[in-house]
């Protein structure tokens, strides 16, 4: 599996924090360690910050304390990938352009993306759908091509803020499949923000729990369940131990 074996970190945060201008302080002392490789959730109530430090991991906002460090180098362009709530897509563009729009923004010539486009949109199951418009796609597709975007520059980090909140449970569950396996496949790591506690365990390696704010994280929680995970693990005896346990520690983190 992805990143399996490999310990070092890719990014750690100190400190961290975030106070805006109107005084709201959205994050406080923020320590956290992200793993090559790995794939961390993240959970807490609404409002506690948990888009806020993705934000800041993607370098769309500035920390008002503490720091970020990046190892072996600072991320370039395309070393990031985000995946909004909404798919943000370009209702006028096929897919095919949707997903080389971030490789055009950084100069690449349409004939030289084409490998990285196609491949891109076969990693995420939208192969014959390359010419379609939005407009043409369910739900799921369009959250597909969104995925296919953050991926086509091979980023080391994709963060993903609630990206399948507001689909069906049949569809969430077949793109929870699909994202472990897309996982799997990029190398990518991943940082995923969810408000369900089952979605974060049946997809992550490691779910962090975050109070209300300012956002802090209060429990660091392994998911010590083998991958590739199949879908009659969510009735599985160990996968609801865990559950409970992330439950529990959510409600503290609210009282």
């Amino acid at each position: 599996m992805s990143g399996a074996g490999d310990t070092a970190p890719l990014v750690e945060a100190s400190g961290l924090g975030r106070r805006f201008a109107n005084g709201v302080e959205a994050l406080a002392d923020v320590r956290l360690s992200v793993r090559r490789g790995s794939f961390i959730a993240v959970v807490g109530p609404s409002g506690c910050g948990k888009s806020t430090l993705l934000r800041l991991l993607a370098g769309l906002d500035t920390a008002t304390a503490g720091r970020l460090d990046w190892h072996a180098e600072a991320p370039k362009a395309g070393d990031i990938g985000f995946v909004f709530q909404e798919p943000t897509l370009l209702p006028w563009a096929s897919v095919r352009d949707n997903v080389y729009l971030p490789l055009r923004l950084e100069g690449h010539a349409r004939a030289a993306a084409a490998g990285a486009v196609d491949d891109a949109i076969r990693l995420v199951g939208l192969d014959g759908f390359a010419d379609s418009l939005p407009q043409q796609l369910s739900g799921g597709m369009r959250m597909r091509v969104s995925v296919a975007r953050a991926l086509v520059t091979r980023p080391r980090l994709l963060l993903m803020d609630e990206p399948f909140a507001a689909l069906d449970e049949i569809t969430r569950f077949r793109l929870n499949d699909d994202l472990l396996r897309i996982w799997a496949a990029s190398g990518s790591t991943v940082l995923f923000v969810t408000h369900s506690v089952f979605e974060a365990v049946y997809l992550a390696e490691r779910v962090l729990v975050m109070s209300p704010r300012p956002g802090r994280l209060v429990a660091d929680i392994p998911v010590d369940l083998p991958f590739p995970r199949p879908p009659e693990l969510r009735t599985d005896a160990a996968y609801g131990a865990i559950c409970r346990a992330v439950s529990a520690r959510l409600a503290e983190a609210h009282a």
